[in-house]
């Protein structure tokens, strides 16, 4: 099994703990081929939630600049729900499951196809 694969078989798990409904293995698939090198990197790989200068890059650089949505408050409630439904005691949210609820909850699975 390559590390791609490896790593989206721990992503599916944690993804299932949590999640409420089912989960499109293809779109898991496409957020993490788009995240490119950075999910072999420990740190690179997690999102921390209590940095707030990250939650603004991954405003600004996916929600904005990837996912093409216009600044509001919706992006920042979206950014804690998140957070607040993959566990603030979390240690590991790992930056593809983050995304793919952000991608899901934005409805932009279509930019994934």
């Amino acid at each position: 099994m390559s590390k791609f694969d490896e790593a989206l078989v721990k992503y599916g798990e944690q993804l299932k703990s949590h999640s409420k409904s089912a989960v499109d293995a293809n779109l898991l698939r496409a957020v993490t081929k788009s995240l490119g090198p950075s999910i072999y990197r420990e740190d690179a790989s997690k999102v921390s939630c209590s940095d707030p200068e990250e939650l603004k890059r991954i405003k600004e650089r996916f929600l904005k600049g990837k996912l093409g949505l216009a600044d509001s408050p919706a992006l920042d409630a979206a950014l804690k729900d998140v957070c607040e439904t993959m566990g603030s005691s979390n240690r590991n949210k790992y930056r593809a499951v983050f995304y793919y609820h952000l991608v899901v909850k934005f409805g932009k699975q279509s930019m994934f196809a």
